[in-house]
């Protein structure tokens, strides 16, 4: 009885070339339409469990279908059911806009099926990391002994900074760490993960700027270590997602050398606003850090997903992470061949440093550098507008590309209950009419809107339709 394999002389799983290729045209075709008609339709769409059970649910098929019909369909009933986080009037959360050379970068990755493990298995494409690594350390003013690694995101690359920050500190059992009541989830997240107990992640309190408050800090880590606690890491803002805020980086700095603390960075969403004049002001401090967690996937405008990590001393890093098993023994070049599995939680990595190197190749760093201010000044015209207007009250100043508000009538008198229906009521009306996408935050416990600029195709009539009509729906539903 012969075997499947010498039943068939060819792979079932392969297409002719003329259908690959003309698939592939069609859905660059589609990719490129989506582009073109995005600015004219909402920043939202979305479907209920139910509604997409019903279109969505079936058996998987015994033979195949068309697969023309398959990408169709895909692009039609799943795809666009979705926020259009590259909207240019997204201001929900944290946005997203690619450029069209890491949407390529991607799909080159995809085809050459990159595997970015070790050295051996991808030489080109770890030189090429280093080499976009090497460009992030010099934005930063980061010294030679630095390094890291691209990640699928902020929360991987702050996990891997943390193991490093615990085996830095000898991976003590009563171990803390250090953030403000404003850092990300992630963080929290990350240092349970190290195994660091919940109760054990202070929570630091902010100014009135929220901004981490170096003497409440002292306080929390002299309490801790005369109760017998070891703090492994405190960490600090390079722009909160709540609202744009830089922690005094330079004073916590000070703080962790002479406390001998390891200082992590969160500047996923900010890190990169050391590109333009404005935004290295507001990060000084950042190249003190120990480690830093950055997503090009923001503010570098890369499909995600894009993370990247990098550590003041690549050597403590690979001394937290390096494993050496036999079957990978083939894998040791020498230390001038980087191996990024040594470097973080992934052995099986995509490469996701070319997305960034075409980008950069193709357009040139002052383009991006003028993209990055444009987002911190449009945040920055959006709350002189809101200033000048009767109907609408600061929350928050803007910063890096954030600004939090409330519609308030100059003179209203409105409590607290009533301002925040009004401005739910408000959200909502900006949403169902696809006039924009927008997301609510609390500050201090008080009900916020908020923007987060940070399109490179968002311009100022974008921004400012969208505050007058959040000012017009709030008047209507203020009169209903």
């Amino acid at each position: 009885m012969k075997s499947p394999a010498e039943d068939t002389a060819e792979s079932e799983l392969v297409l002719p070339r003329d259908e690959m290729l003309a698939l592939a045209e069609r859905a660059v075709e589609l990719v490129v339409e989506r582009l073109e008609r995005l600015p004219h339709e909402p920043a939202w769409r979305g479907a209920t469990r139910a509604d997409l059970e019903a279109s969505l649910r079936e058996p998987a098929p015994e033979e195949g279908r068309p697969a023309l019909q398959v990408l169709e369909r895909a692009a039609t009933d799943i795809l666009p059911v979705a926020s259009r986080v590259d909207h240019p009037r997204f201001f929900a959360f944290v946005p997203g806009s690619a450029t069209w050379p890491g949407v390529l970068a991607d799909f080159l990755c995809g085809g050459h099926n990159t595997f970015q493990g070790t050295w051996l298995s991808a030489s080109g494409p770890s030189q090429v990391e280093l080499v976009v690594l090497d460009w992030f350390k010099d934005w930063i003013g980061y010294p030679d002994t630095a390094g890291g690694l691209f990640t699928s995101g902020g929360s991987a690359a702050s996990l891997d900074a943390f193991v490093a920050a615990r085996e830095a500190a000898g991976a003590p059992e009563r171990a803390t760490v250090y953030m403000s009541d404003q850092s990300h989830s992630a963080l929290i997240r990350a240092a349970t993960i190290v195994g660091i107990r919940p109760e054990r992640v202070r929570k630091v309190p902010t100014d009135r700027f929220f901004r981490l408050d170096m003497g409440e800090l002292a306080t929390a880590v002299a309490e801790d270590r005369a109760a017998g606690f070891h703090p492994v890491a405190v960490c600090g803002n390079a722009g909160a997602t709540n609202t744009g805020a830089v922690d005094p980086l330079l004073a916590m700095a000070d703080f962790c050398e002479s406390e001998r603390i390891w200082l992590h960075v969160d500047g996923a969403y900010g890190a990169f606003a050391v590109l333009a004049e404005k935004g290295r002001k507001l990060l000084a401090g950042l190249e003190r850090a120990d480690s830093i967690a950055m997503d090009p996937h923001k503010w570098l405008f890369q499909p995600f997903e894009a993370g990247c990590l990098l550590v003041k001393d690549v050597a403590r890093l690979e001394a937290a992470f390096t494993v050496q098993p036999e079957y990978l023994q083939d894998t040791q070049w020498g230390r001038e061949h980087a191996n990024f599995s040594d470097r973080g939680l992934q052995l099986t990595r995509q490469f996701r440093a070319l997305k960034v190197w075409m980008s950069i190749q193709t357009f040139g760093v002052a383009a991006f550098r003028r993209a990055v201010g444009k987002g911190i000044e449009l945040a920055e015209r959006a709350e002189e507008y809101v200033r000048a207007s009767h109907w609408l009250e600061i929350a928050n100043p803007a910063s890096l590309g954030v600004v939090c508000f409330r519609y308030n009538p100059l003179g209203s008198g409105y409590d607290a209950d009533r301002l925040e229906a009004l401005n739910k009521k408000v959200q909502a009306r900006v949403i169902e009419t696809g006039t924009a996408m927008m997301s609510s935050t609390r500050l201090r416990g008080s009900y916020s809107l908020r923007f987060c600029i940070l399109n490179h195709q968002t311009t100022w009539q974008d921004v400012r339709e969208t505050l007058e009509a959040i000012e017009r729906f709030g008047q209507e539903l203020d009169a209903s």
